[in-house]
């Protein structure tokens, strides 16, 4: 098995996720007591948002790059960025390693090619529906034709991760507010639903949705594993 080297804290309320995902199917493969080979850095989110809300991302990239090494050089296989936005800087942080990092967009895009969607729902901070480095990616690289709310459910997306999920307050009110975002998506042609940051599946999920739902932290933890395992990258995680 091989080793999986996590860079967590983005925020740590998704980072278990990751973590419980990723040996929950080492367990459902092999059972009894296995579990996965996982290293992990966790950085102080706060430094991290600060960082993003000045506009400093190469200072960022900085240190997810340097943090990355420090994994390698510990006996990491791979580099799984447990964020979706923090993936503006995948680029920056492959230069700086020999291992592969395993992009999540890559993932994500992959699955919803897979289910024969086209016009997903992108749902994720103000900097990913916003930036174009991950709905370009799944534009150029997986031919999808991606959408994103409008300026006000941006907004209300937004505010949900940073002042709630991240700080692990799960509210219905606000899966309300996201049921309703959705649903307006759904009426102007989306036929499907990423959950582009890896909290959005702490308050929504497919059995909250009557659209394909795909959640990029769940499709990232099984294609950890499956390189971990050098098995083919072919789960849907719904």
């Amino acid at each position: 098995m091989k080793t999986i080297g996590l860079l967590g804290g983005m925020s740590w309320e998704s980072t278990a996720v990751y973590y419980r995902r990723i040996n929950e199917n080492i367990r459902d493969r092999f059972g009894g007591l296995h579990s996965a080979e996982v290293l992990m850095r966790s950085v102080n989110f706060d430094t991290i948002v600060a960082l993003q809300q000045s506009n400093a991302w190469d200072q960022a990239g900085a240190i997810l790059a340097r943090l990355a090494k420090d994994l390698e050089q510990a006996g990491a296989d791979c580099i799984v960025i447990c964020t979706n936005t923090m993936h503006k800087l995948a680029d920056m942080v492959q230069e700086r390693i020999s291992i592969p990092l395993l992009h999540i967009t890559d993932v994500t895009g992959q699955a919803l090619k897979a289910a024969g969607v086209r016009t997903p729902l992108l749902l994720a901070t103000r900097y990913t529906m916003e930036q174009d480095f991950y709905l370009a990616q799944l534009r150029d690289k997986h031919r999808l034709s991606p959408m994103v709310p409008d300026a006000e459910d941006r907004t209300t997306v937004h505010d949900i991760i940073f002042s709630e999920l991240c700080c692990g307050v799960v509210r219905n009110e606000s899966r309300q507010r996201y049921l309703d975002v959705v649903a307006r998506a759904h009426a102007a042609g989306a036929d499907s639903v990423i959950l582009g940051c890896t909290e959005i599946g702490l308050l929504i999920g497919p059995n909250d949705l009557n659209l394909p739902t795909f959640d990029s932290t769940l499709l990232h933890a099984d294609a950890a594993v499956a390189f971990a395992l050098d098995e083919p990258r072919t789960r849907h995680a719904a």
